[in-house]
């Protein structure tokens, strides 16, 4: 028994640099996972509120930081009227040249090396708020994923111009459309599965 006993002892005693040592490689993957993706931010425009939603809980998820796009004039319901022709965001749409103006940033975007841009999908693309926004700032260096809301629009070509608006700079992903009001389960699976972990 003493031996069975000294032998066990023995067994574990040789264990223990093992399994700690496993379980520091797993703390060192984490934190160069952490230092590969550098710092994140979420930069977001909404008028109504769904996008603002979604933006928050993904800076949750992810644990980035939160950043609205806010212009100067704010968005009225009577401004969101798509039946009226001569509403604001009609007028909006059928002038490229617009740009609204925007007030200035709360975070300085150098800072980040991911950013989550959200937006609305009004008249099948991004307002020209997010024009404005884009073409701003300087995405060298930087990944982007964007996200829209919409009640029943696609996302269309809404990415693909804010890349181009901004240069063609920084890595751009395809665009995420979501519902006005997206579950936490299907932002949590886009989220995963752009390569971002989730924050434990």
């Amino acid at each position: 028994m003493k031996r069975a006993a000294a032998f066990i002892a023995s067994f574990l005693l040789a264990a223990l640099p093992f399994g700690a040592s496993a379980a520091g490689e797993q703390a060192d993957a984490g934190s160069a996972s952490e230092a590969a993706r550098g710092k994140s931010i979420v930069v977001y425009f909404s008028a109504s509120g769904n996008t603002r939603a979604a933006a928050e809980k993904i800076a949750e998820l992810t644990g980035s930081d939160l950043m609205e796009i806010v212009p100067e004039e704010k968005y009225t319901e009577a401004d969101l009227n798509w039946h009226d022709g001569e509403s604001r965001t009609s007028v909006e749409k059928d002038d490229e040249s617009i740009r609204p103006a925007i007030k200035p940033d709360t975070k300085n975007l150098a800072d980040y090396d991911t950013v989550f841009l959200g937006y609305p999908i009004w008249w099948g693309t991004a307002p020209k708020v997010l024009w404005n926004f884009v073409e701003k700032h300087d995405f060298t260096g930087k990944t982007v994923l964007p996200f829209c809301t919409s009640h029943s629009s696609s996302e269309g070509e809404s990415g693909k111009t804010l890349e181009r608006l901004a240069g063609n700079k920084g890595t751009w992903r395809d665009a995420k459309r979501f519902p006005e009001h997206p579950t936490d389960d299907e932002i949590g699976a886009w989220v995963n599965g752009t390569g971002f972990a989730l924050k434990k």
